[in-house]
């Protein structure tokens, strides 16, 4: 989950990190990935900031949303409030 492939083609390192300042983006959970899918998405910032913004909404909104990781997946609003409370999830941005 954390890093991008070492090269090109190649598979992802798996060095055991959450990679928390990667980019990211929030979307509609229900939106379909394709071409523009990357215009589509309502906030951008890094992966540990999308993961705060999805934990400050109430938990009944929450769920519409998704994170798209780059270089990684889509994380659904249930793993990315899983990964908030990683012992290692930055509690806030470092500054």
């Amino acid at each position: 989950m954390a890093d991008h492939p070492s090269t090109s083609g190649g598979e992802t390192l798996n060095t055991g990190e959450t990679a928390w300042k990667d980019r990211a983006a929030l979307h509609p959970a229900d939106g379909a990935d394709g071409v523009f899918d990357g215009g589509k998405a309502l906030q951008r910032g890094t992966f540990a900031e999308m993961i705060r913004h999805l934990a400050n909404m109430p938990a009944e909104t929450r769920r519409n949303y998704a994170i798209e990781k780059a270089g990684d997946r889509r994380y659904s609003a249930d793993e990315a409030m899983a990964l908030a409370s990683h012992p290692d999830f930055p509690a806030q941005d470092p500054g």
